[in-house]
């Protein structure tokens, strides 16, 4: 009785698992649309040091040459990030979890090659990026747009 229940128990989470796997219809486009708006686009901005907010917030951005949903709630960004005296070219996975139809990139002290180890919560909605940043001993604001490929070459013209 006991190795039936628990062959049953098993195939139960067998079950739940290939079905939390599958996106629904729904997940699929809210994926597609992720994937297509910011992949070749930039998200340029600005950043704010929190106890500095009397001087001015510093410029940023994250040119996105691609983002792909590579399963398991993570997706592979591959960016060049430009703030500060800082300019890189990565490849990072980053976790995005959803609220509702808005994706929110959810970084826990992950380590960025060359930048450090931050913690964040970055929204992005309706061309629109906003959230909150913190590193070993600071953190502040985010926010600015999503500029497309178009918008980006006619501002480079």
């Amino acid at each position: 009785m006991l190795l039936r229940s628990a062959t049953i128990l098993a195939c139960l989470c067998l079950i739940n698992l290939s079905s939390a796997a599958e996106l629904t219809s729904e997940q699929t486009k809210l994926y597609a649309e992720l994937e297509s708006s910011l992949s070749g686009s930039t998200l340029a901005g600005h950043f704010t040091v929190t106890g500095q907010e009397a001087s001015s917030a510093k410029p940023e951005r994250y040119e996105l040459i691609s983002v792909k949903h590579v399963g398991d709630g993570n997706w592979m960004f591959v960016a060049r990030i430009i703030y500060g005296d800082h300019d890189v070219k990565l490849p990072i996975t980053l976790p995005v979890k959803w609220a509702g139809d808005t994706p929110v990139i959810t970084v826990d002290k992950m380590a960025f090659p060359g930048l450090g180890t931050y913690t964040a919560r970055v929204m992005i909605y309706n061309d629109h990026y906003a959230g909150f940043w913190s590193g070993a001993d600071h953190g502040g604001h985010l926010y600015g747009t999503v500029e497309h490929a178009k918008e980006t070459s006619e501002a480079t013209k």
